[in-house]
């Protein structure tokens, strides 16, 4: 009989030990759930009413502590486990501003009773972290808008226990007017397009991408004809969401977007007659024009504007010397066509005078230890670490302690002067190095981000260690963050959008295409330009802006280009080279077009800075403004800028009219400059009849050209 009691106990003790209550496993998720912890509620970053928890729950021994120790132990009452504030306030039964977060009787009114009644113990952390989470369907398409979906979640712990917790789980969708998702899991669909759903359980995070196609999908699409990968992973997602992709651009639209993209300048008059008049098969004579652009002096200025901007050059920072320095790096890098992964190192592992090594000119905007890890991850990994300066990430799975050990790579950074003026020098540190934990004073040893399970931080060497984790083929997301990037130079957005926010919660609209661009990039061992090329040689870059029926709402799937503002820099030059007129201004060359300025502080105050210039204050791409203002409007109507190099007594007009030119000479020569097409027969019949029509031809021609350089056809790349 002793086996058979010693087996009845030991299952009677399984049976309790299976209905007890902890905190972390139990409680901590209704918290969350209920809202307790959130940013307007207790998880505020002073907490409300007096009462503080972490943020969505990120901390629980701090919330555990604030719930059983503070008020001298009120918030829940031992004797009579139904009279704990915790239950009185959620369910108002006492005054609670928060409104009832819990009904009584509930099942988690139920849960937390249960767990004061046995003790209100903490738990083990250990075996009640959640380590991965299963989501059913791990995917949804809708044949149409109106369809639902109820998802089921099942949390994975590291003691191998599983449970449902559909209704715990928190949900939200990224794009609410596609699909909306509820409290308990429930989708549905509002109207065609995608989405992606975010599921949240006790810290950790999955994403269900949903697809709603068209209820109206029209006859057969027609084949998409593929240049190279690139076109194939679109082509794929096209047919996956039912969408005709829009014609092929023509020669003059594919020249005039090629050339501002690539050179940030329009093309001449005469290239756009030679391009126009080659009879070579398209696909040829657009690679030969890519070559050709590309080995341009001004690809080098427009790439060393972009670059610039991200690593924030600019006199007020980096002293006169110290831009120039650094201004000429970056422009012997993309001249040379270095690649990415040294030009990564470089900066990272930059020291000595910011005058004989300007790639040290990096620290001198990054002198904070934080703000260099923040400003790395952000521009190198595309990862946003601020959120978790103060708490672990709320959409990702970041912690603060990461924040930190990721810190320390920087701690030993020093910035010195230097003899001259305006020098600095990087040096490493010999003692104050050590960052610190602000909870609770802890040295934070320097550690690795994710990964490098063949590299370890070496303690003489933390600024190299890292820079060969950040930029190893291993890094997952070294050389995706920069293919995204790249992408969106092309396209207006990112793969993933925006481009320096990568993370579970923000996916790709084509995976299947970042991961190709990405290994793309890594065989080519980080050739920029040779993911330039491959880029604009798609079939996909080539398309049409003038959309079909089926694909006019399509902002994600690239199924046709998107018009994208011209960028300040472009616009300027634009109408210069438009007018045949050239800017003058302090602290350049005459000659200098505005892709050439070495900073933001070159013409301060004027055009540029009305057309959304940036100051070169972040390493973020959203600095530069693409929004319109009343402000620009006028500039365009009746500025300055455009006025004066319209009437440029030595410009293109006055060169026509004086040269002789018949009406229509000047004409199709003015569209060639400004639209860099050929007027169409009724714009030339219209134009013509305007020039004709009063004596003065000279001021009948600039309005003419006013006219185009106010056209979305000027303003707007296309």
């Amino acid at each position: 009989m002793k086996p058979l009691l010693a087996i009845s106990l030991c299952a009677a003790a399984a049976a309790s030990a299976q209905e007890q209550v902890s905190f972390v496993r139990d409680v901590m998720p209704i918290l969350n759930k209920a809202g307790c912890t959130s940013g307007p509620c207790h998880g505020a970053a002073k907490g409300k009413n007096g009462f503080k928890l972490s943020l969505r729950g990120y901390d629980p021994e701090f919330d555990y502590s604030a719930l059983i120790h503070d008020l001298s132990g009120r918030r829940f009452n031992r004797a009579d486990a139904a009279r704990s504030l915790m239950l009185l306030k959620p369910t108002q039964q006492l005054p609670h501003g928060g409104g009832t977060r819990i009904e009584i009787d509930s099942p988690y009114y139920k849960t937390i009773l249960k767990w004061i009644e046995q003790g209100a113990e903490f738990g083990d952390p250990v075996s009640a972290q959640v380590t991965k989470l299963d989501i059913v369907p791990s995917e949804v398409t809708l044949p149409k808008p109106g369809g639902k979906q109820q998802f089921k979640v099942t949390a994975h712990f590291a003691d191998n226990a599983t449970r449902d917790v559909t209704k715990e789980a928190l949900y939200s969708s990224n794009t609410p007017v596609i699909a909306e998702v509820n409290d308990t899991g429930a989708l549905e669909s509002l109207r065609k397009g995608e989405a992606a759903v975010l599921v949240r359980y006790e810290g950790k995070l999955a994403v269900v991408n949903v697809t709603v196609l068209p209820e109206k999908q029209g006859t057969e699409r027609v084949a998409f004809p593929e240049n190279n990968y690139v076109d194939k992973h679109i082509s794929a997602k096209l047919d996956k969401v039912k969408l005709q992709a829009s014609d092929l651009a023509g020669d003059a639209e594919f020249l005039r977007r090629l050339s501002y993209d690539l050179t940030g300048l329009p093309p001449t008059v005469e290239e756009t007659r030679a391009f126009l008049a080659d009879k070579t098969e398209a696909r040829v004579k657009r690679s030969k024009m890519i070559d050709k652009l590309m080995a341009k002096p001004e690809f080098v200025n427009h790439w060393s504007v972009k670059w610039g901007d991200l690593l924030q050059v600019n006199r007020n920072r980096l002293g006169d010397k110290g831009m120039w320095a650094f201004r000429e790096w970056i422009r012997e890098t993309i001249a040379t066509n270095k690649p990415y992964d040294r030009m990564v190192r470089e900066l990272i592992t930059a020291r000595g005078s910011t005058f004989q090594n300007p790639p040290a000119n990096y620290f001198r905007f990054t002198r904070d230890p934080k703000l260099a890890m923040e400003t790395t991850t952000q521009l190198f990994l595309g990862v946003r670490m601020v959120c978790a300066q103060c708490h672990d990430h709320p959409f990702e799975k970041w912690t603060q302690n990461q924040y930190f050990q990721l810190t320390a790579f920087f701690g030993g950074v020093g910035i010195k002067d230097g003899m001259d003026s305006n020098e600095e020098i990087v040096f490493e540190k010999r003692e104050d190095f050590e960052i610190k934990h602000p909870k609770d004073g802890r040295v934070m040893p320097a550690k690795f981000l994710f990964g490098g399970e063949k590299l370890a931080p070496r303690e003489a060497e933390l600024r190299q260690s890292l820079a060969e984790w950040l930029t190893s083929r291993d890094n997952e997301l070294f050389a995706k963050a920069m293919a995204n990037r790249m992408w969106s130079y092309f396209f207006g957005r990112g793969i993933i959008e925006p481009v320096d926010d990568i993370r579970a919660s923000n996916p790709p609209s084509n995976p299947l295409l970042l991961d190709a661009l990405t290994k793309d990039f890594l065989d080519h061992n980080f050739d920029l330009r040779h993911l330039m090329r491959t880029i604009v040689n798609s079939r996909t870059y080539q398309l049409s802006y003038r959309t079909n029926e089926w694909n006019a709402e399509d902002e994600i799937n690239f199924s046709h280009a998107q018009p994208r503002r011209l960028s300040a820099e472009e616009l300027y030059d634009g109408i210069y080279l438009a007018t045949g007129s050239h800017p003058f201004l302090r602290d350049v060359p005459k000659l200098f077009r505005a892709q050439q300025f070495p900073d933001s502080t070159v013409g301060l105050g004027g055009f540029l800075d009305v057309f959304g210039r940036p100051e070169r204050q972040t390493s973020c791409e959203c600095e530069r403004r693409s929004d319109v203002s009343l402000v620009q409007a006028l500039n365009l109507l009746n500025g300055s800028t455009i006025a004066d190099a319209i009437a440029d007594e030595e410009g293109r007009i006055a060169k026509l009219v004086l040269g002789g030119a018949n009406d229509r000479k000047i004409v199709e020569d003015l569209y060639l400059a400004a639209l860099n097409r050929p007027p169409e027969p009724r714009e030339m019949d219209l134009a013509q009849t305007y020039l004709a029509g009063g004596l003065n031809r000279a001021e009948r021609a600039q309005d003419l050209m006013w006219a185009l350089l106010n056209s979305n056809a000027f303003l707007f790349n296309r």
